[in-house]
């Protein structure tokens, strides 16, 4: 499968809506080349508003997202590991056995799989987790450098190199280590070193691979993304707090690197007190951490929950409220999808905007202003999480912004003859469209043919 066909450079969108505004618009671009361009201006009509008007918001990121392991519930050879339990370990031992059977043909066909369905969706930048170990060597990686190269124009992968597996214990730990370090030296593509720290066997082997990961990552000048303190327990310790006493003794802030830290899951962080988020929000900021944390809503609703409950009903669940750790303690905090098609995640796909209309339920929060943070969360605030240029903040359009948008349409999918616009950010993120109602711009160019032939009277494209 190639990826989407990209129409000729647009030179302006006409007569759309932008938020924060009842008018309608003209947006003009130039493009440079195929990954520079820029909107040169936005500019107010003279037209009456118009229901058919589409709205424009910013393109969408994952922050989060594993290639490799996507959409295995769907590929039939690994029928036989569909989950019975449902529980973590579980996901752990049916995963590892998925890994033993994977191979280039089959990861290319699954990774495009979730590249598809990501792009079609609004994605346009996506950090993606591939695992190195003694199990899949450099296969899933050699599969991620053909897709990031493959599809370079429609998204920007950013490749993680994953140690899924532990790096300082058990059998395969020193072989599994020695082949991150392979991979490291070897593939100029990678952008990111990831690790578990979690899966080692003591405290202290976790430590080991925080201290080790963090100091390759400023010697390779890379980012650094740990999965992190993924449990429920009052009485494991956080190593949150390892993590950053490490970057603070290494010398790794906004001032000595570009390079960013990304913490994903954390559910052991809900636990903390009030005391606890503000004293960690403030070692953060007065050692000028660039610090972000992910929260995987879709996955810790499925798999983080406490062990030992008498009463099923009392089985709680945790993930990371990402608003209030950005608004009560002004922290980075963005929302990621995670696992989209296994074990670890079974259900939920790879729209980003499912993710946020999730989140209006796990955070209660449906208020208009509630739902322009969620949409930023999966879109120009997780742009900026994972280290990517970013042209403006917020989700307003305006000229020297970076022309990559989606247009929400006013489409029937009803099949039925009738169809409801969605004229908000809010009604966008309450009931995402299907992804017919979304014309996706890619650097000042339309990924579907279908969209730009169809809807000429919006796009002026280069002569």
């Amino acid at each position: 499968m190639p990826p989407p066909n990209l129409s000729q450079n647009i030179t302006s969108l006409q007569g759309v809506k932008i938020t924060g505004s009842s008018s309608i618009w003209d947006i003009n671009i130039a493009c440079e080349s195929s990954t520079a361009g820029t909107i040169t201006s936005v500019t107010p009509r003279e037209s009456p508003e118009d229901n058919q008007t589409p709205l424009v918001l910013p393109a969408l990121t994952h922050p989060h997202i594993h290639l490799d392991k996507a959409f295995v519930h769907n590929a039939p050879e690994y029928a036989h590991l569909l989950p019975c339990s449902g529980t973590f370990p579980e996901a752990l031992t049916f995963t590892t056995k998925a890994k033993q059977s994977f191979n280039y043909s089959d990861l290319i066909k699954r990774g495009e799989w979730l590249l598809a369905e990501s792009v079609s969706s609004g994605v346009t930048a996506m950090r993606a987790f591939v695992e190195v170990d003694h199990t899949v060597q450099m296969a899933c990686l050699d599969a991620a450098v053909t897709l990031k190269d493959r599809w370079k124009e429609a998204c920007h992968i950013q490749i993680v190199c994953f140690a899924q597996d532990p790096i300082f214990s058990g059998e395969h730990g020193e072989e599994n280590r020695r082949l991150i370090e392979k991979a490291l030296t070897d593939y100029p593509q990678i952008d990111v070193l990831g690790t578990t720290p979690y899966v080692e066997s003591s405290v202290e082997t976790s430590k080991q691979n925080i201290e080790w990961a963090i100091d390759r990552a400023l010697e390779l000048n890379k980012h650094v993304d740990f999965h992190l303190d993924y449990n429920l327990d009052p009485n494991k310790e956080p190593l949150v707090w390892t993590v950053l006493h490490v970057l603070q003794k290494r010398g790794w802030n906004t001032r000595s690197t570009q390079k960013r830290v990304m913490l994903g899951h954390c559910t052991r962080l809900t636990l903390l007190t009030d005391k606890e988020w503000h004293r960690l929000s403030r070692f953060i900021h007065e050692h000028d951490l660039p610090v972000s944390f992910v929260g995987l809503p879709s996955s810790d609703l499925y798999m983080a929950a406490p062990v030992g409950h008498e009463n099923p009903q009392q089985k709680a669940r945790g993930t990371l409220n990402i608003p209030e750790l950005i608004r009560k303690y002004d922290l980075d905090a963005v929302m990621g999808v995670n696992n989209v098609g296994n074990a670890f995640t079974p259900w939920g796909s790879a729209d980003p905007l499912f993710l946020a209309c999730v989140g209006v339920g796990v955070y209660q929060a449906g208020a208009l202003e509630d739902t322009r943070l969620l949409y930023e969360c999966v879109s120009t605030r997780a742009r900026a999480a994972i280290g990517l240029p970013l042209h403006s903040s917020g989700l307003t359009v305006h000229e020297g912004g970076h022309p990559d948008l989606i247009l929400f349409h006013d489409r029937d999918d009803t099949g039925c003859g009738v169809s409801r616009p969605r004229t908000s950010v809010a009604e966008v993120v309450w009931d995402p469209p299907q992804r017919s109602s979304r014309s996706v711009i890619i650097n000042g160019r339309v990924h579907s043919v279908k969209d730009y032939e169809s809807l000429d009277s919006v796009y002026k494209f280069e002569d």
